[in-house]
């Protein structure tokens, strides 16, 4: 009766080591969910930044376009080009 009762005993501390490291893994789990989150919040934001800094170096570009004599005929080619872009926009918002 005696190695049964060890034998329980192995088994429930194996048992108990079993689920305590169970608890440990769902609690590192859970810190990589929450570091993915922040990950993807800060992708998100860094790809925003990236678009509103090539609409700014967009925007510089014609403006500099705009600053020399010689590209009257390049900016007029893009005022022509942005009015396009808003009709476009303007359509879509019809619609």
């Amino acid at each position: 009766m005696s190695e049964v009762t060890m034998l329980i005993s192995g088994i429930e501390y194996k048992l108990n080591k079993l689920i305590e490291r169970h608890h440990l893994i769902l609690t590192e789990n859970r810190q990589y969910i929450n570091k993915i989150q922040e990950l993807i919040t800060l992708n998100t934001k860094q790809k925003e930044t990236i678009k509103q800094l090539e609409e700014k170096i967009k925007i510089l570009k014609i403006a500099k376009s705009l600053e020399s004599k010689e590209g009257n005929v390049e900016a007029k080619l893009k005022i022509n080009e942005l009015v396009r872009e808003i009709e476009k926009c303007i359509g879509l918002l019809n619609t």
